[in-house]
């Protein structure tokens, strides 16, 4: 924190007590951060960092920036909850997409998919499809939802036939 509020402050050449009235802040909380003896709130630091010019960004290790994911409203479990957001939400799933469709199971208005590798084979897949440009040259990846679905439906004719699952 201490050398990136100084380097903000001096990218706009301000000194301490101007930055410090430009983000509405006391003088000697600016010079408490940069000498370290202040480690500064998030908030704090958006509102010193903004007043001079620069906003806070997340990046990953190739420095790509990480951008907030949307929060819609009317994508909810039947509790009122978010579904989790490491998972890719389906809105209104075909058959085949619902893990319990297997089973019979109405489906619901939306749902996830639970395996990782599968999710992954799927986002793969769609960033051939959508980035036609940098995947021009590159076959392209296999299409792992309808093997996926076609082994499902496989799995389930196999159970119908042969009874329950011996142990």
């Amino acid at each position: 924190m201490v050398g990136i509020v100084r380097a903000a402050r001096r990218r706009a050449d301000w000194s301490q007590r101007e930055l410090a009235r430009h983000a509405g802040v006391h003088h000697a909380t600016i010079g408490r951060i940069e000498a370290g003896r202040l480690t500064p709130s998030l908030a704090l630091l958006q509102r010193v960092l903004g007043a001079a010019g620069f906003r806070l960004a997340v990046v990953d290790g190739d420095g790509r920036v990480l951008r907030p994911m949307r929060d819609r409203d009317d994508i909810r479990d039947g509790a009122e909850r978010r579904y989790p957001s490491h998972l890719d939400t389906i809105l209104d799933p075909e058959p085949g997409e619902w893990w319990a469709d297997m089973y019979g199971l109405a489906r619901p208005p939306e749902t996830f998919y639970r395996s990782r590798v599968l999710r992954d084979a799927l986002r793969r897949r769609s960033q051939w499809e959508v980035r036609v440009a940098k995947y021009r040259n590159v076959p392209p990846p296999p299409d792992v939802f309808r093997s996926a679905r076609r082994r499902a439906m496989l799995e389930a004719d196999m159970n119908d036939e042969d009874g329950p699952p011996v142990r």
